[in-house]
């Protein structure tokens, strides 16, 4: 079972993201910004909005898209579908003292609720995977999230590959320092070792590659996604882009461009207060986790929930600071997923 950990480079970027948009008061007028926002249901009609009230917890769902519309850039599925390549449950305490975040893996193997349509036809559930349920809708994977894990979400966010791409460059590309040089013609990634600056590209390149790494699996390209995400959250939520409204302008337009969101967050006001909420965590009581998990029965190259999952999800629920589970040492993880840490 994982314990505390980072998340990935698409979560990474969820998470600045919310960081930086309390950042949207400090241009004055962004008026015109409320425009770049799409907006989609948080769930289905009449089954009840988010909880009001400046002073309650907040759980948001925050989804990493492998598909939008990318174009010539081939990182969705082959048949222009849409599936979750991050799904991360973030909680925002009560006292705004506090963020939990619970990175849930894509490969999460459950009984998935029927949905109603969303735009793109009605799901009758079942059996399958947890990151197709996005494929219907946000408010299918709102609807799956909190069927999996019985917490209520209040908001979502989603964004998707080209939209990282583009924060990245807004930013001006992402300091990192390779080991050893990569290669990756899949990826059309090639980095020399070494200090550097990636741009956009390369660094969804770098996070996503697994030919260039260890055995080719998703758990070995995890090094390479914390570093994304490091650099990431730093520049983004680092000092300098507030001393450059020429940067900060090209972030914020970026970021609401790349953003799909339920109603609730649809206005800049909306938007500006949950960061300006968010940025109140000091760094250091900001957890990271991925839910606890185990090899599926049916499938060891799926996985389902660890017993021990029931009691973060209710940490949760109940606004209590998370911890990590006590458990044994993982073992070294083998080619197939077995007790260690699954594809992100």
């Amino acid at each position: 079972m994982p314990g505390l950990r980072r998340p990935g480079a698409l979560a990474a970027a969820l998470l600045a993201v919310v960081l930086g948009l309390g950042a949207l008061g400090a241009l004055g007028t962004v008026s015109h910004l409320s425009g770049n926002v799409t907006t989609a249901p948080l769930r289905a009609e009449g089954s009840g909005g988010p909880r009001s009230g400046d002073g309650a917890d907040l759980n948001i769902l925050l989804l990493g898209s492998d598909s939008r519309d990318l174009g010539e850039r081939s990182y969705g599925e082959p048949d222009g579908s849409r599936r979750s390549d991050a799904m991360v449950l973030a909680h925002l305490s009560a006292a705004n003292d506090r963020i939990d975040v619970v990175q849930l893996p894509r490969d999460t193997l459950m009984t998935l609720p029927a949905c109603e349509d969303t735009g793109s036809g009605r799901s009758l559930g079942g059996r399958g995977m947890l990151n197709s349920a996005l494929n219907h809708g946000a408010s299918c994977s709102v609807a799956a999230v909190e069927e999996l894990t019985g917490v209520r979400v209040d908001h979502f966010v989603e964004l998707d590959f080209e939209g990282f791409i583009d924060i990245v460059d807004a930013l001006g590309g992402l300091p990192v320092c390779l080991d050893s040089a990569l290669e990756d013609p899949h990826a059309d990634l090639d980095l020399p070792a070494g200090p550097q600056t990636v741009d956009g590209t390369d660094a969804l390149a770098l996070a996503r590659t697994r030919h260039a790494v260890g055995d080719g699996s998703d758990i070995a390209r995890l090094d390479h996604q914390q570093m994304v995400m490091s650099a990431l959250v730093q520049e983004a939520t680092g000092s300098h882009l507030l001393s450059r409204p020429d940067r900060l302008y090209s972030f914020l337009e970026a970021t609401t461009s790349a953003l799909t969101v339920d109603p609730g967050l649809s206005s800049l006001t909306d938007m500006s207060a949950l960061g300006r909420r968010a940025a109140q965590v000091p760094a250091e009581d900001i957890t990271f986790m991925t839910m606890p998990w185990e090899p599926a029965p049916s499938d060891p190259n799926r996985v389902v929930p660890a017993p021990e999952a029931s009691e973060v999800f209710g940490k949760l629920a109940s606004d209590a600071p998370l911890t990590a589970p006590a458990a044994p040492q993982a073992p070294s993880p083998p080619q197939a997923p077995s007790r260690g840490e699954p594809s992100e």
